[in-house]
């Protein structure tokens, strides 16, 4: 299949708010070629002053966030949702768009996918990387695929936070637009007893259950295809939902079928500007325990009152 890939130029002072809205187009992930403090970057990471010749000649002083585009999907509305985000942020762009094979997406990922540590716990890492040091860290292989849910993105950083505080021994886990399965697996391997995930996309759907394989999980982890809680059944300890604000202010109106007395509801995926619509949505029905918040982003624990 042909991808349409979506080059954005931006200022490299702009690259990480520019790259956020960027990653609110596509739901399985994005990368960013960032050159401009390549030498301080390669000294703390590989500790070596030998920079390649290539690498050295990379325009500094333009920033690239790269998108991919389902061939199912319009290229046209992404550009046009993107061009009105950025210039209500007075983000200077400019786009390129070429054709690519499926191929040249994923090979782009295993560049730029490195080992992440999160929270206290957890160390993320691909499934095609060697790990040398866990450094006591449970370790989360993922292999993105095309889903989203890497461990790079706020959104996601914060629900495996959050997850590290909640997750107790033998919980079930309900996780809502689960991506790669990168919550749920990550749930398991923290001591939840069984994770159920939902996404409305069979791509993320395959790439979740292949993320449990590697991760030896898959006796534990169901995922289904279906919208939301279509498909749900039964109740859950931790319900987590890494989504966007709209889905979540829908989703909160019957969650609390699936829930016990004492549920955690983790919401992420609320950009700043429409925190106070999902405080709103969830009044009348939760008592929100915590906000916790990650460069523009939020995430929102709630129980049920």
């Amino acid at each position: 299949m042909e991808w349409t890939q979506i080059t954005i130029n931006v200022k490299p002072q702009d690259v990480e708010l520019a790259g956020d809205i960027a990653n609110m187009t596509v739901p399985y992930g994005i990368y960013i070629e960032d050159y401009t403090d390549l030498e301080q970057g390669v000294e703390e990471i590989a500790h070596v002053d030998l920079i390649d010749e290539e690498l050295l000649n990379k325009d500094r002083s333009i920033a690239k966030i790269h998108i991919y585009i389902d061939p199912e999907d319009s290229p046209q509305e992404a550009v046009a949702f993107l061009t009105e985000r950025y210039q209500c942020e007075n983000i200077e762009h400019t786009f390129e768009l070429k054709m690519c094979e499926e191929d040249d997406w994923l090979n782009n990922w295993r560049k730029y996918f490195k080992p992440t540590k999160v929270g206290e716990k957890l160390i993320i890492c691909p499934s095609w990387h060697e790990l040398d040091d866990t450094e006591g860290r449970v370790v989360l292989d993922i292999d993105p695929g095309l889903a989203f849910g890497t461990g790079k993105h706020e959104t996601t950083r914060l629900c495996l936070s959050t997850l590290e505080q909640y997750v107790k021994e033998g919980m079930s886990v309900l996780d809502v637009g689960c991506g790669s399965g990168i919550l749920g697996i990550a749930s398991i391997l923290l001591g939840a007893k069984s994770a159920f995930g939902v996404d409305i996309d069979p791509m993320a759907v395959r790439t979740a259950l292949e993320n449990a394989k590697v991760n030896k999980v898959e006796d534990k982890f169901t995922v289904v295809c279906g919208d939301l809680t279509q498909k749900v059944e039964g109740k859950f300890d931790i319900i987590v939902a890494n989504i966007v604000a709209d889905a979540i202010i829908f989703l909160s109106k019957g969650v609390r079928e699936f829930m016990n007395d004492d549920t955690v509801y983790v919401m992420s995926g609320i950009i700043d500007s429409r925190l106070s619509d999902v405080l709103n949505a969830l009044k009348d029905d939760f008592t929100v325990i915590d906000e916790v918040f990650d460069n523009g982003w939020y995430c929102v624990i709630a129980k049920r009152k």
